[in-house]
């Protein structure tokens, strides 16, 4: 059997990978994740993944590689990890109260070959005062994670509504790499 390679720093990620039971190593890219903000959302995760795979692929050619990426998305404005606990506030502030999207796209290169796709999820947050979006990020928890805020930990107490791939928001659309995995005899 080939050897898997998560392209991922992600804890997340690797924790959901580990779900199926499937051994695997981690080996980080050297992409630098520049969100062009000209792009569709879809096309910015997609593009990301594809690279993070690739760049993993050139040093493992004969592995299978997975890369990921996910970006939040509220009315056309693509929003990464936080820069600062001031740009963690602004996001967080943004999303209280409102439905916003969360684009992850995936990229698994096998012998050269890509098969890449991309989820959407939609999440409605619920109103947040200031002071608990300042609690929030006092527990550091929203600054390593694309819009502010990890739905697998204390973050996904204010999701009212979630509409799509759980996984997906946690960073890997675990049943859709699943399948994909059992068409390469994974």
């Amino acid at each position: 059997m080939k050897k898997l390679i998560l392209a991922s720093a992600s804890p997340r990620r690797k924790e959901l990978l580990s779900m199926l039971n499937i051994p695997f190593i981690i080996e980080t890219s050297d992409v630098e994740e520049v969100m062009e903000q000209n792009l569709q959302s879809s096309e910015i995760v997609l593009k990301l993944a594809e690279e993070k795979a690739i760049d993993v692929s050139n040093k493992f050619p004969n592995a299978v590689v997975i890369g990921a990426d996910t970006i939040v998305t509220y009315n056309d404005k693509k929003l990464g990890k936080p820069t600062s606990k001031e740009d963690a506030f602004a996001m967080l502030k943004m999303l209280s109260g409102k439905t916003h999207e969360v684009f992850t796209g995936v990229s698994i290169i096998n012998e050269g070959k890509s098969s890449s796709f991309y989820q959407c999820t939609k999440i409605t947050f619920s109103e947040l005062s200031d002071q608990e979006i300042i609690d929030y990020i006092n527990t550091n928890e929203p600054m390593d994670k694309a819009g502010s805020y990890g739905i697998q930990g204390y973050g996904g107490t204010f999701v009212e509504k979630i509409d799509g791939d759980y996984y997906s928001v946690v960073g890997l659309p675990i049943n859709k790499v699943k399948k994909k995995l059992r068409e390469l005899n994974f």
